[in-house]
C-alpha cells in the first residue's frame, strides 16, 4: 500500500532560528523557501542526500511541546548515519549537546539524542 514515507513536518516557533539550526547546523540542503502569504508564514523544504524528507513551517503563537519526548503523537525523529562518533564531534563543534551514546538493545547499534532549538528530540543512529 505505501512506498516510503514521503516527508515529515516540523512546525518552529523561531523560524529564522530553526531554519539556521537545520540548514547550517544539520546541513540539509534547501531545495525552496517559500512565503505563505495568506497564512502568514514560510515553508521551508529541505533534502538529506538530495531527496526531499522535511518540510519547516513558521507559524504566529504556537503551543510548546507538552513534555519530551513521551508526549502523545510523534516521538522523535532519527537520521541514520555512517559514524556516529564523526557525526557528534560535528555538532558539538558546533555547539550541540549529544546525550550519552546508548546501545539498542535489540539491533547492538549505537545512538544518541540531541534537540533541536524547539526541544523537538533528534536521534543520531549508527547503520
Amino acid at each position: 500500500m505505501f512506498s516510503k514515507i514521503h516527508h515529515i513536518a516540523i512546525i518552529c516557533s523561531d523560524y529564522a532560528r530553526s531554519k539556521e539550526f537545520y540548514v547550517k547546523v544539520l546541513e540539509l540542503k534547501i531545495l525552496r523557501e517559500v512565503y505563505r502569504e495568506e497564512r502568514q508564514s514560510f515553508k521551508l523544504d529541505l533534502a538529506i542526500n538530495d531527496h526531499y524528507q522535511i518540510e519547516l513551517f513558521s507559524f504566529d503563537q504556537v503551543p510548546a511541546r507538552p513534555s519530551q519526548p513521551e508526549a502523545a503523537g510523534l516521538r522523535h525523529l532519527a537520521f541514520e548515519v555512517e559514524d556516529l562518533d564523526v557525526v557528534i564531534n560535528n555538532l558539538a563543534s558546533k555547539g550541540v549537546v549529544t546525550e550519552p551514546v546508548r546501545i539498542d538493545e535489540f539491533t547492538g547499534k549505537r545512538f544518541t539524542f540531541f534537540a533541536d532549538p524547539d526541544g523537538l528530540p533528534l536521534e543520531l543512529y549508527e547503520r
